[in-house]
Order: structure tokens, then sequence, then C-alpha cells
């Protein structure tokens, strides 16, 4: 029998117990703590010990009737996740009632962690030590902050990507080439001709002056008599265009392991290799890329009615290699109406998040805290319908903040009615600085994005894609709603782009409105002057490439290096700081950001 915080006995499942008159209430409450056991029953008194356990056993009450809200009170403590949670529609709440998964004692006490410390330090030299490693991982972190993967040349700081070395171009006939990268002799230590390490990455934002996309590829080897890298993996685009080589740098190579903070993964050996900060003992490396996993089977079998609450996430895997997107139309192997759209949208195997939702209904992601992620922190796939992302910190994401993809246009509108508000999202796109947004929605519509505070991104703070190419009726971005919200510190490492940016949304006249964003303040958007930017600069709006149907109004704009707003005459503009007349009177400065409801401190 499971006792209320009242001490009335509640309304289980049907045929667990025979309540009392009295104890007719909404909610079952079950528990869930660090010092649980196998044998426990859920009880305040027995707790489970895992959110897992707790899964497993309200699965197994399924042939009953659901008839309350089930509530699991997750206790104040740290809970290592080794394996993905996965919900599927097995676990939905029925009958018209949700299952809860909530942080019993305030937000963020009850801690998931996608980590495990790493062991069994030995000193390599006065500064780094090793260790064996039963698992590869592509990022580290030492006492709750990111690791740096040993690079050259060093980054200028903690938060910035700068400086770079560019490619160069011996003939003209290699313009067009994905996967070998020119290099200035000068550029490379001469050790590397001796010695190649076959552990070794590029980071590069290729395309040359095109600062769109980052890919991170692992080297093939190098040949130091024409001065080349062979990439494992096509890069997005060419190495070098007629303007410019491209931005990168070289990673993981021991003899890169030069100052504290960073480390190195000799892959074939199965060992790490880190020069610590402060505790070698402090050191924890991921155990999964995904903590929590929402999916239903499929869009007819829906996983639904399920919330979290609270909760914080901590820690997540990066992946071996990223590009953003096949490399040309049809790559993706299935005939779709528009095979332009394989470019548009992430690979198969980078579609997670530390939370993944994909064939989901009415699913709440409440007051949750996520931190130190490998990639995205929300990630929405496909068929999902009215999901909310409210009063929520994110600090510290590897990719976007949060993100919505749907389908394949003209072939079904599978995503929307989202809410995505009262969110602070601040330092995003640390491993994949060249997609960085706080918030991405692709080929969506019908959301609620509001009081959303973005900061420190080096691409976008928020962005709404689609493709040009595609027809209006098959494009589903449409009734999206801005509102209330502040960009910080966009565009740090990345050119062309907007703080707000859109591309391909509305492409054939008249253009009717049907997309809206009002009491917008975006702060500067200025480059990091160390990261030798060649592209076109910095804008604070960008409606880019058929970005047309909007109603934009009360939105003001800090310095920028570009317009502050850069659009064809197809949008409504009312009272923006780029134009005459601008009246701050109509901007609404107290409500735009978070509400004084927000549950966690702001970062400083």
């Amino acid at each position: 029998m499971i006792l209320r915080s009242l001490g009335a006995v509640v309304l289980l499942l049907g045929g667990l117990t025979t309540p009392t008159p009295a104890a007719a209430a909404k909610t079952c409450d079950y528990f869930v703590s660090p010092s649980g056991g196998d044998r426990g029953d859920g009880s305040a008194q027995r707790p489970w010990k895992s959110i897992e356990q707790a899964r497993d056993q309200l699965r197994a009450k399924k042939k009953y009737h659901q008839n309350c809200d089930i509530v699991v009170n997750v206790k104040t403590g740290d809970y290592v996740v080794d394996k993905t949670i996965t919900f599927t529609e097995a676990d939905s709440g029925e009958n018209g009632h949700k299952i809860i998964y909530r942080s019993a004692d305030g937000p963020g006490k009850a801690r998931l962690l996608g980590a495990r410390p790493l062991t069994g330090w030995q000193k390599y030299d006065d500064n780094i030590y090793k260790t064996k490693v039963d698992r590869n991982f592509y990022t580290l972190f030492e006492d709750g902050k990111r690791a740096t993967t040993a690079r050259y040349p060093n980054r200028t700081s903690d938060d910035l990507w700068s400086p770079y070395l560019f490619s160069v171009m011996p003939e003209a006939e290699y313009q067009a080439v994905h996967n070998w990268l020119f290099f200035d002799a000068k550029d490379v230590p001469k050790e590397w001709d001796a010695d190649f390490d076959k552990n070794a990455q590029m980071v590069v934002w290729s395309g040359g002056s095109w600062s769109w996309f980052t890919d991170t590829v692992p080297l093939g080897g190098a040949d130091f008599r024409k001065n080349f890298f062979t990439l494992n993996h096509d890069a997005r685009f060419s190495l070098v265009n007629s303007r410019s080589g491209s931005r990168y740098f070289l990673q993981n190579t021991l003899r890169f392991l030069d100052q504290p903070g960073e480390y190195y993964f000799d892959f074939a050996n199965s060992e790490v290799y880190y020069w610590p900060k402060g505790s070698i003992d402090k050191v924890v490396a991921p155990t999964v890329k995904t903590l929590i996993s929402l999916a239903g089977s499929s869009p007819d079998k829906r996983v639904q009615n399920l919330s979290f609450d609270g909760l914080a996430l901590q820690y997540s895997d990066f992946v071996d290699w990223y590009r953003y997107g096949w490399n040309a139309a049809g790559d993706s192997g299935y005939e779709h109406k528009y095979p332009i759209y394989d470019r548009q949208i992430e690979l198969p195997r980078n579609r997670f998040g530390m939370i993944t939702v994909t064939n989901s209904r009415d699913i709440d992601l409440t007051r949750l805290h996520l931190s130190d992620s490998g990639f995205t922190g929300v990630f929405l796939l496909f068929a999902n319908e009215r999901v909310k992302v409210t009063d929520s910190l994110l600090d510290n994401i590897g990719g976007d903040g949060i993100k919505v993809e749907g389908g394949y246009p003209g072939e079904g509108d599978l995503t929307g009615h989202h809410t995505i508000s009262n969110n602070y999202i601040s330092h995003v796109g640390e491993l994949v600085p060249g997609d960085a947004a706080g918030i991405e929605l692709m080929n969506t519509g019908n959301n609620q994005v509001s009081n959303i505070v973005v900061k420190h991104s080096a691409r976008y703070g928020i962005s709404l894609e689609v493709r040009p190419e595609i027809k209006n009726e098959d494009n589903y971005a449409r009734n999206n709603r801005f509102s209330y919200i502040r960009l910080e510190e966009t565009g740090l490492d990345s050119g062309d782009m907007g703080a707000f940016y859109t591309y391909g949304v509305h492409n054939v006249e008249p253009h009717p409105i049907d997309n809206y964003v009002s009491q917008m303040v975006i702060g500067d958007v200025i480059n990091d002057p160390a990261g030798q930017m060649p592209d076109s600069g910095t804008r604070g709006v960008h409606m880019d490439a058929g970005g047309c149907g909007f109603s934009i109004e009360n939105v003001e704009v800090g310095k920028v290096s570009d317009d502050k707003y850069q659009a064809y005459k197809c949008n409504e503009v009312k009272n923006a700081n780029w134009a005459d007349g601008f009246d701050t009177s109509k901007m609404e400065y107290d409500k735009i950001g978070v509400t004084s409801a927000f549950p966690y401190p702001i970062p400083s």
C-alpha cells in the first residue's frame, strides 16, 4: 500500500488496491531513489532503484485500466545511465491520464548522468596521465566541464573555436575535391612526415569562403610530397573555392596535447591521455549518446501522454565523424518527391539528442536541465505532435539546443503544434559550430516559440528552414509564431547568417503572411576576430532564399558586420530598428526572455 504525503491511500491502477471513498484522488504516487532495490515495490518505504525499473513495473501493470495520473517521484541523487532509457507506446499514459516522471525534491535534484569516471590513471609524463578504456567515446569531461580534444593550433579560449589554418589549391583541377585537403607546408608539423598519427581528425569549415557548415572527419593519411591530407569521408563542400581556402584545425594527436584540459584518444590501443586542469579523479567519459528515447513503433502507434518534469540530464557522447546531410540530391538511396531535401536534414546516423523523440503525441518536457551534451539537446524527429519543451535550461550543448525535424516535403505533414517556451539556451554548437542553433525548426508548422533566450552560438540563434525548391503546397513551415525572444552572442564563428534565420520557407508569389515574429531583441552579431572568417558578414535577421511570408513586428537588432535585416521584399515589417521611425515604446522589454517562473539560476 502506497502512502501519499497527505497520509491518504491513493487510488492506484484498477485492481491493485481497494481505495476508501475518501481516497478517490487524481494521482497515484510511486517512488524511485538511489537507495532503492531490485525488490522494491515503488512505495515511499521501498522505492524502486531506477527509472528503468519504474518503467518496467508500470508496463507490467498495463493489463489494468489506468484511472489516475501516475506520478513517479524520482528522489534527489545521481542515476548513471549506461544504456539509453527507452519508452515506447507500451509506456504511454492511457484513458486520458498521464504518466509523469518528476524530480521529487525540486528541479535539477534528480540527475541522470550519461557518463562514468575513468579510473586506473598512470603518469605518462610530468603533466599527462593515461589509462586503458573499455569503450570508444568522442568527447570527455572534467569536473562538469568539457575537455578539448588535443588540437593544432590551440584554441583562443574555452568557448571560442579560433584560430584556424587555411587550405590551399595547388592547381585549378582540385577545386571541386571533397576528400583531399591541400595544406601549406609551413602550417603542418614536419614531424608528421615520418610519424603520421592514424587517430588524427580534422574539423573544417568546408566550402572555402562559405562558412556555412563544419565537418569533423578522421584522416586517412598525409602526402608530404604533394602536401595534402586524405579525409576518410567526403566533406560537405569542396575544400577550396575561387575566393578562399577552407578554415580548419587538426585534432586528436598526442603531440598536440600541450596544455591543461586537453585529451588524446589512441583508438588503436584503447588508451586515453589527459592533462587535467584540476584533479584527474574528476574525469568522466560518456556511456551513451541518448539518455532518454521516446519512440513509438510507427506514426500509427505512438508513445503518448508522458511527462518528464524537473530532471537534470548531464553528459552524452558525440560521433566518430560528422557531416550535415547528404552531399547530393538522391544520395539517401530512397525515392522522394523532392530528393534535394537529402541535403537539408541530418544523416540517419546523426539523428539523436540527449532526449530523442519520434512517433509521439502529447509529450511534456518541463523544468529540465540539460548540460554537457555531445550533440543535440532535445531532438524531435519526424512524426511528433503537441510536444512541449518549457521552463528548461540547456547549457554547453554539442549541437543544436532544440531541433525539430519534419519529414520530406510533399509526403505528409508529420510534425507540429509544439510549444517551446520559457527556455534559456546557453553555449550551443560546441562540437558542431557550423550548424549550431539554439532552436532549429525544419519543415514544421503551427509551433509556438516564446520567451526564449539563446546566448553564445557560433552560428544561429533560431532558424526555420525548408528548401527554396519546394512548392508552397508541399512546404509545411506555416503558422509558426516567435515572440518575446532574446538572442545574444550569435554568429561568433560563421558568416552569411542571421541570428534569426529562415531558408526556403515561402517561394511563390503572392507570399501570403503565415509566419509571425514579434517582440525580439537581438544583441550584437559580431564574429570572433581571431576566427578569420572569410565569408560575407553577419546579420540580425536573414530571410534567405525564399524566406518570405513573414510578419515581423517590434524587433531590435544590435551591431552587425553586414545588414541588420536582409530579405526579399516579400515580408511585412512593422516597427523594426533598421527602418525609419522605430518606436521603442512599442517594445515590451520587460517581457522579452525567460519569465520570473523560470526555475533555474541564469548562467553567468
